[in-house]
Formats: C-alpha cells, sequence, structure tokens
C-alpha cells in the first residue's frame, strides 16, 4: 500500500509516521514549505518527498488532506483532481459541514481525528498521537462502500477508534465539546487579567482549577481563527446558550437557595461521571453480519445509524454476492451491550442480521 499526506504539520506528520510505523506501508508527503518537507524526511516520516500534490498522489491507495481549515477546500480539491480512480481521500480537519458539501466525489470521506497537543509541527509529530482516540467520519449516501471499509481499516490501524457522524452533527457537537472550551478559557484570562489590573495587583499563584479551565487558552491562532470563522453558526448558538446558563447561576445564587445550590452542583457530578462512563469501552468483540443491498449510500447509511446510537465499529469487512446485487456487512462491535444495540439499530433500519 502506498499513502500520501499533503500537510506535513503536527497531524500531517503523525498520520506519516503512524503509517509506516504501525502499518508499514510506504508513503510519500507534500508540504508547500520546503522545511517541513525537509524535516519529515530528516524524522522518518515519509519515504518520498514530492515536489506536488500530483507527485504525491501518484499511485496513492489514500490520501490524507492535513492543512489549515482556511485551506482545506482549495487542498482537497487539488488531492481529487490528482487521486487515482481507486483512492480513498480524506481530511482532518476540525470542522466538516462547508468540506463535506463542496466536495461530493465518492472518493472523498471527510474525517476529523480528537487528537493533538498544544504544540504544532512536524517536530512534534508522533506515531503514537492517534492511540485510543475517537477519529470522526462524516460519510454521505454517494460514499463508496469498498472506500469507506479501506478508510476505516487504515485508521484502526493507527490506533484510532473510527466513528461515523453526519457533517452537521459533527459541527454542532464539536462546537460544544471543543470549541466553546477554548472560547470560555480565552475569556476567563482576560477575565482575570482585567480584574488584577484594576485592583494594582501582581499575579498570584494560581490554583490547579484555573489552570486546567485555561491549559488552551490563545491557542495557535494559525489554527483557531480559522475554526472559529468556519463553524461560527453552531459555535455562536452554543455561546448564547452558555450565557443563558450562567444567567441562571447567577439568579440561584442570589437567591442564596443552599439546597438549589446543593442540588445545581450534584447535579452537575453525575452528568459528568455519566459523560465519562459514556466513553469507556471495552469487553469481547461480537461479530454481526448484516444483509445488504447493493446500491449507492447503503454502508453509510448503516455506520451512520450505528454512530447516532453511540455503537463504536471496531472493525468491518464487506463480501458482496458474485452477480453484486447485494451483499453482507460484516462488522465487529466491542461488548455485548452495544452489539445487542447495534443489532436492535440496524433492524429498524430494515436491514437482517445474524450474529455466527
Amino acid at each position: 500500500m502506498r499513502i500520501a499526506v499533503v500537510g506535513l504539520g503536527l497531524i500531517g506528520g503523525s498520520i506519516a509516521l503512524a503509517a509506516r510505523e504501525r502499518l508499514a506501508v510506504a508513503v510519500a508527503g507534500y508540504d508547500r514549505d520546503p522545511r517541513a518537507l525537509s524535516a519529515a524526511v530528516s524524522r522518518g516520516a515519509i519515504d518520498a518527498a514530492a515536489d506536488s500534490v500530483a507527485g504525491a498522489l501518484a499511485g496513492a491507495e489514500a490520501a490524507f488532506v492535513a492543512v489549515p481549515v482556511s485551506g482545506l477546500a482549495e487542498a482537497v480539491a487539488s488531492v481529487l483532481q490528482s487521486a487515482p480512480s481507486s483512492c480513498v481521500v480524506s481530511d482532518v480537519g476540525s470542522t466538516k459541514r462547508a468540506i463535506v458539501a463542496a466536495n461530493v466525489d465518492q472518493r472523498f470521506i471527510g474525517g476529523h481525528p480528537l487528537a493533538g497537543t498544544e504544540t504544532s509541527g512536524i517536530a512534534h509529530a508522533r506515531a503514537d498521537l492517534f492511540e485510543g482516540a475517537v477519529w470522526y467520519l462524516t460519510p454521505t449516501e454517494g460514499t463508496s462502500g469498498v472506500r469507506f471499509q479501506a478508510l476505516h481499516r487504515i485508521i484502526s490501524g493507527f490506533g484510532a477508534r473510527p466513528t461515523a457522524i453526519d457533517a452537521d452533527t459533527h459541527d454542532t457537537v464539536l462546537a460544544l465539546v471543543s470549541h466553546l472550551p477554548h472560547v470560555l478559557a480565552n475569556v476567563l484570562v482576560a477575565q482575570a487579567a482585567a480584574a488584577l489590573r484594576e485592583g494594582g495587583e501582581n499575579l498570584p499563584a494560581t490554583g490547579p482549577s484555573f489552570r486546567d479551565a485555561t491549559r488552551v487558552a490563545g491557542s495557535s491562532s494559525t489554527i483557531w481563527t480559522d475554526i472559529y470563522l468556519e463553524n461560527r453558526d453552531a459555535l455562536t448558538g452554543q455561546i448564547d446558550d452558555t450565557v443563558a446558563r450562567l444567567q441562571r447561576v447567577s439568579e440561584l445564587l442570589r437567591s442564596a437557595d443552599r439546597h438549589a445550590v446543593t442540588e445545581w452542583n450534584e447535579h452537575a457530578a453525575a452528568q459528568r461521571r455519566s459523560l465519562l462512563e459514556a466513553q469507556l469501552a471495552g469487553g469481547e468483540l461480537h461479530e454481526l453480519r448484516v444483509a445488504v443491498p447493493n446500491r449507492p449510500g447503503v454502508v453509510a447509511e448503516l455506520a451512520l445509524a450505528l454512530g447516532r446510537a453511540g455503537v463504536n465499529i471496531t472493525d468491518m469487512a464487506l463480501y458482496p454476492a458474485p452477480d453484486m446485487s447485494e451483499g453482507v456487512v460484516a462488522l465487529w462491535i466491542a461488548g455485548a451491550p452495544d452489539a445487542d444495540r447495534a443489532q436492535r439499530t440496524v433492524e429498524a433500519l430494515g436491514m437482517v442480521v445474524f450474529r455466527p
């Protein structure tokens, strides 16, 4: 196998390293910055340094576009223009709605690994960056099932957990769990700095709560200005909801109702426990075989339904009938409860499920 990586920063460089070290495949890379390209060669992240996008894509079976969000549309279009007809193309952008809408090519499947650090650049790339990380994929009705399977297996090989989600839901969820925390961190540090200036005080030793809550404040503007603007519709909605919730807390505190304040705090603790428990995985794998008709979008429909149901597909395989009129999608799900939920979800779609 040959994989192409366009954009050799932290994420692109880590994809290249993971592909070489974990999958033992050949990796060609391209970056507009010759220094990044040279560093990728020096670090052993790529086998071949291409002098163009087309050069990197020659003979590639899979391609990852890892450039800043503002340049994604142009970069993905360039990659699709050069990619072989059998190549699966994905990106790693943290907003998905616009890029998916702009690329209806069946070779393209939007992606977003929930991994990274406060650092950036190829110098900080790691082959284990994606270990255990959720990696969102946004297939559509036009997505090729064979290419989805190929991309799913590559990402699983990186140690990540590929999870299907539709692009609109992705952007709404990420606005809440990723982009909003950055906004709040920026606001908190600005608020603390202003309060200290007004009081003529020096910065005191900050407690762990403040440090934890503001860890991502002022993250790279090269990346985050684009994210804020690209996902502004979903993000402003979440900001408005946060303002309303803070106003209710303010009113609660003004009332000095000890019981109500305790109940609010305990409810938050219970909700956090519930959210953390929902992320736990483990248990033995269960195989489900789903009989599906051979029609466009059926694999995407299946994957998205399971993603909405909170079921993680550990692995999958496609078995088409000799006459290509129908086929079987084999799914491996971790844990009996998730396997049972997957079966109910698939059967609700009107598909027949067998459990060997």
